[in-house]
């Protein structure tokens, strides 16, 4: 028997069981099965107590409860997350938020939830469990994820559902799909720090089977109970690697030997985290062309920013930021830093040069894939960023703007735990979300004034010992690594 725990702001619960006649009546249940292991970590949400044990876990409510959870009506204009049926009313678009309760799933969550879609957030909670093995916090505090869609429901009306569990439980996937029937599905839920991969050899296993199992479990589910939902994957434009020549939108047209064809860009990841990402990609494109899925793959460059429309209207629905070595971003990490009067850490000689955006592009990225899907069978690639830096450049632009704000800002070069080309050629391609209409902001001296801002009123709660990198490319190996506090 499967079981799934869905909740939906503010005080709705609903249990949903799985027999084999594959009904779907909400019933009563007390044995709720997730595969993944989040010791003790606990949420609670009106008398319902969910405690994930080690190993094989089990969700065991404290009381046995059934209730229908609360669901916006239909609006009677249609809005962007609306599309008319044959009659002309308005059917809103169903878009479930796999990771949603991460960095960049919860900011996309309320941005689709504000313009109008109906949207569920489908989350193990896992990334939270991170931070406590590894003694590391986000610059701010977050709420838990009830009390953040709760907080949304009371400030806008709008109800976000939430299904708590593993996608790698193909069981409870399933029931989340047959339960919610999304239109979009918006995969964000994989491990996505490549300095967490590179730990040791159970955190490089853990991450190829959690990304690559857990979409493969996505692809089934849509082929078994929702075959025109259209997936849009995040994929990361690390899968390309550094080569010496212009990186493409997904595919490259080559003469070789006085044929040509158009082929899937080379790839070179760099880390077990860019290659479960570049196994998703072919996943994804063998079962576009075997099953006619619909997917759009958005190699999403390095974010930065704190802020969307959405997660500043109250500070319950505030994200995470992170500045880590092994979960923060270059930018971040250089802004935080500059606050605390730490040096700014360039790994090696900073010449290394990705593409960058700011997180409310990732949101209009995100609403632009599913608002144009692809068509049935079509494995489309957006390389999904805005602006290119290398490490040096992004230095600089951070010592400009601290030295305007009073801050002394110094930078130190470190030796590099990654193995990468520090110098190299970097010109990728990055059209087709502003064909369909993308409007970037770009990286600002006000926007910069406002992450370091943002930095020095939470640099009480910097912890300095997690600054500087821990882990190695090359000193990676098979004994569990403990990340000392």
């Amino acid at each position: 028997m499967a079981s799934l725990v869905s909740i939906s702001a503010p005080f709705s619960l609903r249990v949903l069981s799985c027999t084999s006649d594959h009904s779907t009546r909400p019933r009563a249940s007390t044995t709720l099965p997730t595969s993944l292991a989040l010791q003790s970590l606990r949420t609670q949400n009106k008398g319902l107590s969910l405690v994930w044990k080690p190993k094989r876990c089990h969700l065991i409510p404290s009381i046995q409860a059934t209730a229908i959870p609360l669901r916006q009506e239909a609006s009677t204009q249609p809005t962007s997350g609306s599309n008319s049926t044959s009659n002309g009313a308005p059917n809103r678009v169903r878009v479930m938020m796999i990771g949603g309760d991460g960095y960049c799933g919860w900011a996309t969550a309320l941005h689709l939830s504000q313009k109008g879609y109906d949207v569920a957030i489908v989350d193990n909670l896992i990334r939270r469990l991170f931070d406590h093995q590894l003694g590391l916090d986000s610059l701010t505090p977050i709420s838990s994820i009830h009390d953040r869609v709760r907080q949304w429901k009371n400030l806008t009306g709008k109800t976000i559902e939430l299904f708590i569990g593993d996608i790698c439980d193909f069981e409870f996937l399933a029931e989340s799909f047959k339960s919610f029937e999304p239109n979009a599905v918006v995969h964000f839920g994989e491990q996505r720090s490549a300095p967490y991969s590179m730990i040791d050899r159970s955190r490089a296993v853990f991450t190829q089977q959690n990304n690559v199992i857990g979409t493969l479990n996505v692809l089934f589910a849509i082929k078994e109970f929702q075959e025109e939902c259209h997936l849009v994957k995040l994929g990361t434009m690390g899968e390309y690697g550094t080569p010496n020549i212009d990186i493409e939108e997904g595919y490259i047209t080559i003469t070789h030997n006085g044929r040509m064809d158009t082929l899937p860009y080379p790839k070179q990841a760099s880390s077990f985290y860019h290659l479960s990402k570049v196994h998703d990609s072919h996943n994804i494109a063998f079962t576009c062309k075997a099953w006619g899925i619909r997917a759009t793959d958005l190699n999403q460059g390095v974010v930065y920013g704190m802020r969307t429309d959405e997660t500043a209207m109250h500070e319950e629905l505030s994200n995470r930021f992170d500045y880590d070595g092994v979960f923060g971003t270059a930018l971040n990490r250089f802004c935080v830093q500059a606050a605390v009067g730490h040096p700014l850490t360039i790994y090696g000689k900073g010449g290394q040069t990705r593409g960058y955006l700011d997180i409310r592009d990732t949101v209009q990225c995100v609403e632009l894939a599913i608002a144009n899907p692809a068509n049935p069978g079509e494995f489309r690639v957006f390389n999904q960023f805005t602006e290119q830096f290398s490490v040096n450049q992004l230095a600089a632009l951070v010592t400009k703007a601290g030295t305007k704000l009073g801050l002394n800002v110094k930078t130190t070069s470190v030796p590099n735990p990654r193995v990468e080309a520090e110098e190299h050629y970097y010109n990728a391609k990055h059209t087709k979300l502003i064909e369909l209409g993308l409007k970037p902001h770009l990286l600002s001296d006000s926007l910069l004034d406002s992450l370091l801002n943002f930095a020095i009123k939470y640099k009480d709660r910097v912890d300095q010992r997690q600054i500087m990198p821990s882990v190695s490319w090359k000193k990676i190996g098979v004994k569990p690594k403990t990340i000392a506090a």
